[in-house]
């Protein structure tokens, strides 16, 4: 994925059969299937890959519980199957999930669900045990060939509470089910990137760069880090841009045959909570739960921390979401209810975010009504190439999503699928072992990495590790203000998955930020690595630094000085180590 020469490739023949444009989960997921076919394919990013919403989901993979009451059948068993593959074709990311639904009535929501089912509008009402043992007796009917999981199971009060004596009282029943989790969904972004790069020479893809029509029929591609500009020629584009389609559209048609508008997305905002005491009492499972105006909350442990949420608010310009003030609030109140005994100290929340929907546009007055199914749209007209718009989707779906858009566009290109996808693992899913400590000793001895350390990369590459290991011992290494991570892994990213800001490193390619590990001794440890590969001027680096502690401060509720603190408690902690050794 080296820019460089993507971008002499392009001034030399600017002919793609494919354009995509979007590189969130589904822009990504159609520009793998396109490069699996062969297919003379490019895909363009404005920002990094899986920097908007794609890294902002919930982090759940699941098949929808909830839109069994819109009547949404199709969409759940689909999201199941998917959600099944993602479990045998990215092990290493993706995980099985207890979920338990505390209950606090028994018919309630009964009349309300039939009444949306028949897709009459009303608002939601909180749902009772009637109507939560139906849905969940679907949800086994549509997985009982395959069978990955147990089925789910009913507890009364009095075993409930024994197992979560911190619950509300109020409680009546619960039931767990199971569904799944991802820990780190935009390093599958990046590897299907690469699944898709390296299968194909005529695939090729580029972050930080836009595509727009200036004359009739003509395209123009802008590098947004050197400002230079190229002649495109595509046959056919696909914009897979979510909630920004309406906008990317209006950048590709004329102002006489811009469509009517397509999206109509609506908001998510996550807190990532740094409590030991909340966490532990999970004990693993997440906690699916109504809040008192019957909105569906998620509170489950992620990477040693929790995770709560989230918020479905409508929003008209998806770059400028974040988590404001009234949402933290609201999501306090929802955790407070559901385990009141929890209080939560402002200084624990040590992450936030926020991310749109890409929902297809609706008037519906409930956000909730909306349906969450995908479908693709063509657009033709303007004097320019067809325009494929992905419509809707949600993460889990992305595979799916991607196969449906990309044999509408080989149809279009009149070419055949040569190969599919549905048991095709991807990166550090692929040859995954059945026994992981022979295969981590086997790493360690061809490596010369102690099996602690081979350990550690596993968790966050799979059998990718083995290539980040090799190219560790290749060189010298230094460990950074981080325990685990060094200046050759680093490195071996920077070099390898198109990383051109400090951010792309911090917040995507690993999980620094978001699991609050961050300190700004560590942010400027990495930016020294960055700025020599990159060759960055100390004034362009200063400007790196600023604006990555503005984009903390704004977008995710992290300050500078809360940065620092974290410095000092390092020290702290580490001089309290080598007293008590």
């Amino acid at each position: 994925m080296n820019r460089k020469d993507t971008l002499d490739g392009l001034r030399k023949s600017p002919k793609v059969d494919v354009c995509v444009l979007g590189g969130g989960i589904n822009g990504l997921s159609v520009f793998r299937e396109l490069a699996l076919q062969g297919v003379n394919v490019l895909l363009v990013e404005q920002a990094d890959y899986c920097s908007g919403a794609s890294a902002a989901l919930s982090r759940m993979v699941h098949g929808g519980l909830r839109y069994l009451e819109n009547g949404e059948f199709s969409l759940v068993q689909e999201s199941l199957v998917e959600r099944d593959r993602l479990l045998r074709n990215a092990p290493h990311y993706v995980a099985p999930l207890a979920t338990t639904v505390p209950i606090f009535d028994i018919f309630s929501g009964f009349a309300n669900s039939v009444v949306r089912f028949l897709g009459l509008s009303r608002r939601p009402s909180r749902r009772g045990a009637v109507v939560i043992k139906a849905g969940l007796g679907i949800y086994d009917f549509l997985t009982r060939k395959r069978a990955l999981m147990p089925r789910h199971q009913f507890r009364g009060r009095r075993k409930t509470l024994a197992k979560w004596p911190a619950l509300n009282p109020a409680i009546r029943n619960s039931a767990t089910y199971y569904d799944a989790w991802v820990s780190h969904p935009e390093r599958i972004g990046m590897e299907l990137l690469v699944d898709g790069v390296v299968s194909n020479g005529n695939a090729a893809a580029l972050n930080y760069a836009t595509v727009e029509q200036y004359t009739v029929g003509e395209f123009l591609l802008r590098d947004g880090l050197s400002g230079e500009t190229m002649e495109i020629e595509p046959a056919l584009i696909i914009n897979a841009t979510g909630g920004w389609i309406d906008m990317t559209n209006s950048s590709l048609f004329p102002e006489r045959t811009r469509p009517t508008p397509l999206m109509g997305g609506t908001k998510g905002s996550h807190l990532i909570i740094d409590n030991a005491g909340l966490r532990d009492m999970l004990d693993g499972h997440m906690i699916y739960y109504e809040n008192e105006d019957g909105r569906i909350c998620i509170l489950f442990p992620y990477l040693g921390k929790v995770l709560v949420g989230s918020t479905d608010i409508r929003v008209d310009d998806p770059g400028a979401v974040r988590c404001e003030a009234d949402e933290r609030d609201y999501i306090l109140q929802s955790l407070a209810f559901v385990l009141p005994g929890v209080v939560i100290r402002p200084e624990e929340i040590v992450f936030q975010f926020a991310g749109v929907r890409p929902l297809p546009a609706s008037t519906d007055s409930f956000t909730g009504r909306i349906p969450r199914d995908h479908f693709c749209t063509v657009i033709e007209g303007g004097g320019g190439p067809p325009v494929l718009c992905m419509i809707g989707g949600k993460w889990t779906t992305f595979r799916s999503f991607g196969e449906l858009a990309a044999d509408m566009a080989l149809e279009r290109l009149g070419r055949e699928r040569r190969l599919g996808t549905a048991e095709r693992s991807f990166g550090g899913g692929r040859d995954f072992p059945g026994d992981r400590g022979e295969w981590l000793r086997r790493l360690a001895a061809a490596t010369g990495i102690v099996e602690d350390r081979a350990d550690t990369l596993f968790a966050r590459y799979g059998t990718d590790a083995a290539k980040v290991a090799h190219f560790i011992a290749a060189g010298p290494d230094r460990l950074l203000p981080h325990t685990g991570y060094s200046a050759r892994e680093l490195l071996f990213l920077v070099r390898g998955e198109a990383v051109e800001h400090l951010d792309d490193m911090l917040l995507r390619r690993t999980t620094l930020a978001i699991t609050g590990e961050l300190s700004l001794e560590m942010a400027d440890a990495v930016l020294d690595i960055l700025a020599a590969e990159k060759g960055w001027a100390p004034q362009r680096a200063a400007e790196e630094r600023t604006r990555f502690l503005t984009l903390m401060h704004e977008r995710h509720g992290v300050c500078k000085e809360t940065l620092s603190a974290r410095d000092k408690q390092r020290s702290e902690e580490c001089e309290t180590t080598a007293k008590s050794g």
